[in-house]
């Protein structure tokens, strides 16, 4: 058995630096270190290569993602559809094996990893999704969702802060289906760990509430005894695998410059002469090693067609309809609330949300302990993992990035949460949400110098041009209650895109006409003169502004418009037919913003906006200090 498990190994190893040799590119190192684990893991793994999308199949996650050279070897070999051209163009342009794995792209891959880190708050989030979604649909006689979580992780994954703030809250949720196989082979690009960590892993887990089991990574029975171990456990578990960077490539064994760069031909076919390969063949596999492999996909299949049966003859129609209510939302159901008075956005928004949860079983999330500030609790919704409501504590970007699995786990509908200013924390996620077409929603409040005294360290202001800069992301500045109904109406159908909501904390008056239609486009024609001279934009709280300065320069006999943009990002979007009936040709336009609104010289003349960071005073004061007044903005445009 070990003797064939050695050959299966041998072929992962090969392949993937045969495969960075061709590409003169990428890291041989840890896939080849990787590989004895790979192939006992592989016997563990319930997966379909038929239907990489079966719900109740293991997730394997990648935390290393610069280890591509193990992760396509894999889904060639278990048969998920890619050939050998497909290695041999491996980091080519178009090719399906990009040089980290992106969702998406290649089946198989569960999400898009490679910046350290986030693959070990990934797992997590799988993790707390198939617990979430267990609590709804399974009972005490039979379970629809009883599946693992592996994830494949290095010293830099468990050097970086978010691996801490997302194994705390793993050991804290008791996440007893999630295996962390830690490859520590003690190397990094400069060279050994001790040149930067001295921890004690074991001991830094064991008080994290984890189960630790260590082992010799290259040994495959010992790797297999702790995987059935780890599955028996009540605590997420951490597998350290003690293991040699370049196993098998003699003359790099143990070295960081097997890293990150190709081990050359030499020494490769020496590798292969050593392990009886021919040392002149490339991008081998001996044909009944794949057909071991290949074995993964009439095993997968059959564990799927057994899953689909269970559902069928169990007594489980309440589960199956929970299921069906998770997985097919019906946004008709949500009943939006109405607003007549001046209410701070974030207020509207927590509304907003509560009927959404109303309406649909599959929306939860939480804050980085702010949900009474940001007013996300869902009310009477109860707490994770039963509950819709999580307590991510203070973690803003484990938050993140876990909500990121659990929107791509497949029937949930997340968001998290936190203060404007600390989007900072989480910005690395955020963009993996939008690279990856994540469909997670940021709720972040406290929006502007209106935060008020808590000063310049709490008050955003470069923040909404940096968001509005990252594709595929979309954030939304309602100026209203109604505005902000329209952008969730817009974000829920936003099924390949991460939305953000950002309010205000001051309240903002109700807007003195029928919101249109056309706010899901991202601006509109709020209110207009006839032969208008000036157009003023804005978002959030400085629309009200705007309205105040149309207002005094209407009194001085100044005509003008003013288009509010809940959405700059969909706005800019638009045709230039759409653009040219919002933004009157021949006006001057003014483009109002209490942040650095470096954006809006896309569209306007003029940009009134923060030069500065903010100060610590109450928010009218600041707004004042600032010149965010009528007064003043109609003097600057005068």
């Amino acid at each position: 058995m070990n003797q064939t498990r050695k050959r299966m190994a041998d072929s992962i190893r090969f392949l993937a630096a045969d495969m960075v040799q061709r590409a003169n590119s990428g890291h041989p190192g840890a896939p080849m270190g990787l590989a004895d684990i790979a192939v006992v893991l592989g016997e563990h793994l319930n997966h379909n290569p038929k239907n990489p999308d079966w719900l109740n199949r293991d997730r394997l996650v990648f935390s290393g993602g610069h280890a591509t050279g193990l992760i396509y070897s894999l889904y060639y070999l278990w048969g998920y559809g890619l050939e050998v051209e497909d290695l041999k163009n491996f980091r080519q342009l178009d090719s399906l094996t990009p040089g980290h794995p992106e969702y998406g792209h290649t089946k198989g891959i569960e999400i898009t990893t490679g910046p350290l880190g986030q693959g070990v708050a990934n797992a997590v989030g799988f993790s707390m999704a198939s617990k979430f979604v267990g609590s709804q649909v399974n009972s005490d006689t039979a379970d629809l969702i009883d599946h693992t979580v592996y994830c494949l992780c290095g010293d830099g994954d468990l050097e970086e802060g978010l691996s801490y703030e997302a194994c705390s809250l793993a050991g804290h949720n008791k996440l007893d289906n999630l295996i962390l196989i830690y490859d520590s082979n003690s190397i990094t690009i400069e060279g050994s760990t001790d040149l930067s960590i001295s921890e004690n892993i074991r001991m830094r887990f064991e008080s994290q509430a984890w189960d630790v089991i260590e082992i010799d990574g290259h040994d495959f029975d010992e790797i297999n005894d702790a995987i059935i171990q780890a599955k028996l456990n009540t605590k997420p578990t951490i597998i350290i695998a003690n293991t040699t960077i370049a196993k098998g490539a003699s003359e790099l064994e143990g070295s960081h410059h097997a890293h990150g760069a190709p081990l050359g031909d030499e020494v490769i076919a020496k590798a292969k002469a050593d392990a009886g390969f021919d040392p002149d063949k490339k991008f081998f596999v001996p044909e009944d090693i794949l057909a071991r492999f290949r074995c993964a996909i009439e095993h997968g299949d059959l564990l799927e067609r057994e899953w689909i049966h269970r559902q069928k003859t169990l007594p489980l129609m309440e589960q199956n309809e929970a299921l069906a209510a998770l997985q097919n939302p019906d946004f008709s159901r949500i009943n939006y609330p109405t607003f007549d008075k001046a209410e701070a956005t974030r207020g509207t928004n927590g509304k907003i949300m509560n009927a959404i949860a109303r309406g649909i079983p599959s929306f939860l999330g939480g804050s980085a302990d702010l949900s009474p500030s940001n007013k996300t609790n869902l009310n009477d919704m109860g707490v994770y993992p039963k509950g819709r409501n999580i307590y991510f504590g203070i973690r803003e970007h484990a938050m993140a990035s876990i909500v990121n699995a659990m929107a791509l786990y497949g029937p949930l509908m997340p968001f998290s949460a936190t203060f404007f200013v600390f989007s900072d924390y989480l910005k690395p996620a955020a963009r993996i949400a939008a690279l990856t077409g994540i469909q997670q929603f940021f709720i972040w409040t406290h929006d502007s110098i209106g935060v008020g005294e808590d000063g310049p360290t709490h008050q955003p202001i470069e923040h909404l041009s940096q968001f509005r800069s990252l594709p595929n992301f979309y954030v939304w500045r309602p100026a209203d209650g109604a505005e902000n109904i329209e952008a969730w109406k817009t974000a829920l159908e936003m099924k390949k895109s991460p939305s953000a909501f950002v309010c205000s904390r001051q309240n903002l008056s109700v807007l003195p006409k029928a919101v249109s239609g056309e706010a899901s486009k991202g601006g509109y024609l709020l209110a207009s003169d006839e032969n208008a001279t000036i157009t003023l934009m804005a978002s959030g709280s400085e629309v009200e502004l705007a309205l105040k300065v149309k207002e005094t320069l209407n009194a001085e006999g100044v005509k003008a418009n003013v288009v509010s943009v809940p959405c700059y990002d969909l706005f800019i979007e638009q045709d230039s037919a759409y653009m040219n009936s919002i933004i009157k040709e021949g006006t001057k336009t003014v483009a109002i913003e209490a942040a650095r609104g470096l954006e809006w010289y896309r569209l306007a003349d003029t940009v009134i906006a923060m030069d500065t960071f903010g100060a610590s005073a109450p928010a009218g004061l600041l707004f004042e200090k600032f010149g965010f007044t009528a007064e003043s903005i109609v003097a600057k445009i005068k």
